[in-house]
């Protein structure tokens, strides 16, 4: 196992870095702020609690919360234009820093793509760059379930997802930061795990996770050592 300081040092040489959307790059969690707008708030934030401390399966608490919610084509672009995803404090300024050294960014989430692809775009990754679970509409709006082939639609689906990219680009050394135990799945095939606690605290991940962080200044400030 790795020592804090082989982690830093596989951070600071990273080919690339996976980013965790909901609760890490922005503020909310996006299934949770949907289902607000769609008026079943609470009943789905019991679910997400839940699939975030790994006593569900993924997938089984996706399905059971977006059949409560089942969202229209029209409310999920509501939804973004009226409550635009919140960034978090420093996550900008850390995407930019990590691009200027070459790094590539990616972002890898069990949230929907339509919303993580706005987030993408206030941060300057490619949607090429985005993986994430794809809703399904009929021809007249209405909710028609998800893609559940996405890698991202299942436990596990982070690990598959570097798998990937290290197949497709020959990534040396691969770091994976998230709130959730999701996240730390997927390390390995991951090269390294970074925890985050800046918006909410997961205790199992506090825990478990060699290196924890609860503000992006802190990863700012190691990309500076070099």
């Amino acid at each position: 196992m790795a020592s804090l300081l082989e982690l830093k040092e596989i951070f600071r040489s990273a080919d690339a870095v996976c980013f965790d959307v909901d609760s890490t790059v922005i503020k909310e969690e996006g299934i949770d702020e949907l289902a607000k707008f769609c008026g079943v708030g609470d009943a789905v934030a019991e679910m997400t609690r839940r699939a975030m401390g790994g006593t569900v399966t993924f997938k089984a608490a996706l399905t059971a919360r977006l059949g409560l919610i089942r969202p229209s084509y029209e409310q999920v672009q509501k939804l973004i234009s009226d409550n635009p995803p919140q960034l978090t404090p420093g996550i900008r300024e850390l995407v930019s820093r990590l691009q200027q050294r070459g790094v590539q960014v990616f972002l890898v989430s069990g949230g929907f793509q339509s919303i993580v692809e706005h987030v993408a775009l206030q941060l300057n990754i490619p949607t090429a760059n985005v993986f994430a679970n794809r809703l399904k509409f009929y021809f007249n709006g209405e909710y028609a379930g998800f893609d559940e082939t996405q890698p991202t639609a299942e436990s596990g689906g982070k690990g598959k997802v570097i798998t990937h990219l290290k197949e497709q680009f020959h990534f040396k050394k691969v770091v994976m930061i998230g709130d959730g135990a999701t996240d730390m799945e997927a390390c390995p095939p991951g090269d390294c795990f970074i925890g985050f606690g800046g918006n909410v605290i997961r205790k199992q991940v506090k825990e478990k996770a060699k290196w924890y962080i609860t503000h992006f200044d802190e990863l700012l400030k190691e990309l500076e050592e070099r």
